[in-house]
């Protein structure tokens, strides 16, 4: 389980320095392959690649009324590999996609991460605090 968050910033050419605490777990589960993807928030999910085998198969299974969704899913996934300075490319195309430019978020979210630009993080997140809570969460307690 992948849980918490990394201020995280691309290098020149788009790597990003997959933080310590998961780079472990990810090469003894995943064998350092990742897939990154388009999320429908305006994020980037990244994958280990038997979590998104299992999501692919899921997403693939969808009915033909899902068809753009899983273009937007399936079509924008890109294999990756951690390299050996813990490093992982985030395409051009994907950086665009989700506004990502320099500075990320990096959310740790159970099995898989988001990557958000860091300052469209920070302006959604202030938002939701501003909000109500969902209704899930009216019988919950902290």
């Amino acid at each position: 389980m992948f849980q918490g968050a990394s201020s995280l910033s691309l290098d020149g050419k788009g790597r990003l320095s997959v933080p310590t605490r998961h780079r472990d777990v990810l090469s003894a589960s995943a064998a350092r392959q990742l897939t990154v993807t388009k999320h429908p928030h305006g994020c980037l999910m990244l994958f280990p690649r038997p979590e998104w085998e299992r999501f692919r198969e899921r997403i693939a299974a969808l009915p033909m009324s899902a068809q753009w969704w899983k273009r937007i899913f399936l079509g924008n996934a890109l294999d990756v590999e951690i390299d050996a300075t813990g490093r992982v490319l985030i395409s051009p195309e994907l950086r665009q996609a989700a506004g990502i430019t320099k500075d990320t978020m990096l959310l740790g979210m159970g099995n898989h991460f988001e990557l958000w630009d860091k300052a469209t993080y920070d302006d959604q997140e202030a938002k939701a605090m501003q909000g109500n809570m969902p209704d899930v969460f009216k019988e919950f307690s902290f």
